[in-house]
């Protein structure tokens, strides 16, 4: 394969934090269309990862490229305006205003404007198209007009990712996105990725291997902060090295 099968590529990315090396020497590909996970036992590296590709920290020692252009100088904002774009696992919302005006929000920020809180609802009707195809597409259409702190938490996650799919984003990194999620809301967010990944390249840090095993089409495995294996579920599932690493841990769904 080229590069241009893969829309983001590490190579010996590392990170210390004073005499903790976080990770080290990572190298992980993303192939283009495809759903990728991030798995590992707490503390192996994970959210550190995403915080290096997505250049809110620094590394230490490492490469990033982006389309095979290499960001590793980039600003957060600057590898934001390509087309990457991170949730987290605190789901992110404006709780007071409508499900439909954070959506709008997003699409304003998208377009280079800030929400402007003085104007009337009808100067934004241009946004509302585009707002409530994406409520559509994450299924909280009927939904527009409640309160986004009213909403449930698995449907409060969802409508994180419309938010982040109103930036058009080519890449997209989910952080645990079913985290403290009920089975209902875990097949609904599943199914949710599923669409999503459609039309983009997902990245996505999750504990649950159930999850995992459903979507991902690529696994790579971290333990201590350095990649313990790579492949498809089967093949990570019964490998040694990971179910030692996940002692004390169920290693099937």
């Amino acid at each position: 394969m080229t590069h241009a099968d893969y829309v983001i590529e590490a190579r010996g990315l590392s990170r210390k934090f004073a005499d903790f090396m976080a990770v080290s020497n990572i190298d992980l590909k993303v192939r283009r269309g495809h759903i990728h996970a991030l798995i590992g036992p707490n503390g192996a590296g994970k959210t550190t990862c995403f915080n290096l590709l997505t250049k809110s920290i620094e590394p230490t020692a490492g490469h990033i490229l982006y389309n095979g252009r290499d960001i590793t100088g980039m600003t957060p904002a600057q590898v934001a305006q390509l087309g990457m774009v991170r949730s987290f696992q605190i789901s992110a919302v404006f709780p007071t205003l409508s499900v439909l005006d954070n959506i709008r929000v997003a699409l304003q920020r998208a377009s280079g404007t800030s929400f402007r809180f003085w104007r009337s609802d009808r100067s934004l009707d241009v946004l509302n198209a585009r707002a409530y195809a994406l409520l559509q597409d994450v299924g909280l259409a009927d939904k527009a007009a409640a309160t986004a702190g009213d909403l449930s938490y698995g449907r409060k996650r969802a409508l994180e990712i419309a938010t982040t799919l109103a930036l058009e984003p080519e890449f997209l990194l989910l952080d645990e996105p079913t985290a403290g999620m009920g089975l209902e809301d875990v097949a609904a967010t599943a199914a949710l990725i599923r669409r999503v990944a459609r039309t983009r390249t997902v990245l996505m840090v999750e504990h649950n291997l159930g999850v995992v095993a459903d979507l991902a089409d690529r696994i790579t495995v971290l333990a201590g902060g350095k990649v313990l294996v790579e492949g498809n579920y089967a093949e990570i599932s019964g490998d040694t090295r990971v179910q030692e690493a996940y002692i004390g841990r169920r290693t099937t769904a």
